[in-house]
Formats: structure tokens, sequence, C-alpha cells
């Protein structure tokens, strides 16, 4: 059974995530709800896990691997920090998706690693819409470009966008940000000329992932909103 406050937690975010779609007119099942459980010990991933969810984030290689053999296998693993290329081969085969590629550099290493593995990883271009110093990410003017550079590369699946909106009080300051994103996965569907699928948009944290499901996000990533405040001296 689900610990009450972490049952609750949940039940109320996957709430909200059912009425934003219903104000925007999208089906719940169009987006997906990823638990954000960096710093977390497994035992609330278990507990999140046991409410029904299968999506989990991280932001370091480390704590992928060490939950990844503690946990049930149908988990669905996110790379949601910043990935450096020396830790890609540790991942490539256990992640679901890696949503922060923002090098060229960073997805040949992500191609070279998954040929190894036998694998195809989806992947994520991480854009730091908002130009902010302190973000990763590439610029919203060479999307286009880089995206044509890493489609091809084997071993990838190029499945949309990513970014890491400002911190805000007032989640609408950030709406701006989220139908800029959603704009430029448009003009790249629109110059594609293969068939392949690219549409998904991982937008929108705690304080604004509603907002964020209002403008076309397709997984959302709430991590205090489900666990509580993070321990940072982990």
């Amino acid at each position: 059974m689900c610990e009450s406050t972490i049952k609750n937690n949940y039940e109320n975010v996957l709430q909200r995530v059912k009425d934003a779609c219903v104000r925007s007119n999208r089906e719940v099942n169009d987006v997906t709800l990823i638990a954000v459980s960096k710093t977390k010990p497994v035992e609330m991933l278990q507990e999140v896990y046991d409410c029904g969810c299968r999506d989990f984030g991280e932001n370091k290689v480390q704590e992928i691997m060490d939950k990844y053999e503690q946990l049930p296998s149908d988990i669905r693993w996110h790379m949601i920090g910043h990935l450096q290329t020396n830790k890609v081969k540790y991942i490539v085969d256990k992640v679901y998706m890696i949503h922060s590629v923002d090098s060229v550099k960073l997805a040949k290493e992500i191609s070279k690693e998954a040929r190894k593995k036998g694998v195809v990883v989806k992947i994520l271009l991480e854009v730091n819409v908002a130009k902010e110093e302190s973000k990763f990410g590439i610029m919203s003017e060479t999307v286009n470009d880089f995206y044509k550079e890493v489609v091809d590369l084997p071993g990838l699946e190029v499945c949309g966008l990513m970014t890491i909106a400002p911190y805000v009080e007032d989640a609408e300051l950030n709406r701006q940000h989220f139908v800029k994103l959603n704009q430029l996965m448009i003009d790249i569907a629109q110059e594609k000329t293969d068939n392949i699928s690219v549409g998904e948009l991982s937008m929108g944290m705690t304080g604004d992932y509603e907002v964020a499901i209002e403008e076309g996000a397709t997984f959302v990533r709430v991590g205090t909103g489900i666990f509580g405040e993070r321990n940072y001296n982990v």
C-alpha cells in the first residue's frame, strides 16, 4: 500500500494533470507524469510505484544505476539531468529516454554506445528557451540545425524537445517559454521529410506543469509535488 502522504500527493498531481488536460481539450493519455525521484531513497520510489507510477526521472547517472538494480524491471527510467559523455556507456541500455541531449558531441557518444549495446535510445533535444546562463541546452535559433545534424545518427530515435523553464512564483510567467518550445517542435515537424514521428515535449515541473500541459507538454517532470522537498545533502 502507498504511504498516505505520498499517495495523497501523487493522486493530487494526477488529478491536476487531468484537470489541465480537460481545460486544454487534450486526452489524459497524451501526457506522461514522470516522478522525479532524485535524492530520494528506493523505499519512497517503491511507494510511488505501488500507486501505479511507472515513469521515474533522475538527474544523476549513479542514482539510475543504483536504483535500477533495486526496483521493478518495468519502470521506465528517464535521464533528465545534464549527461557527461564519459558516463553515457553506463545507462544507454537502462533508460527509456534521455531528455537532456544538448550537444552534437553527446548525441554522437550516445549513438556509439547504443550501437555497442545493440539498442536504440530515445532522446530529446534540450533547448534553453529562456536563455538562462545557468542552464544547459542549445539556443532556440539553432534547434533546426541541431536536429538535422543528429536525426540520422544510428542507434538514436530523436523524439522531440525538452526545456527547463526558470523558477518563478507565478507559473503564468513561464507560459511564453512553453509556447515557444511547442512552436519549435512544430517548425521541425513541418520541415521533416521522413515518416518518423517527432512530437514529444518534456516541459513543466512542480510549480508550472499545469501551464505546460495547457501548452502541449507530453511529459511533465514532478518531484517536490510528489515526494516533498529534496535532500541536497545526499
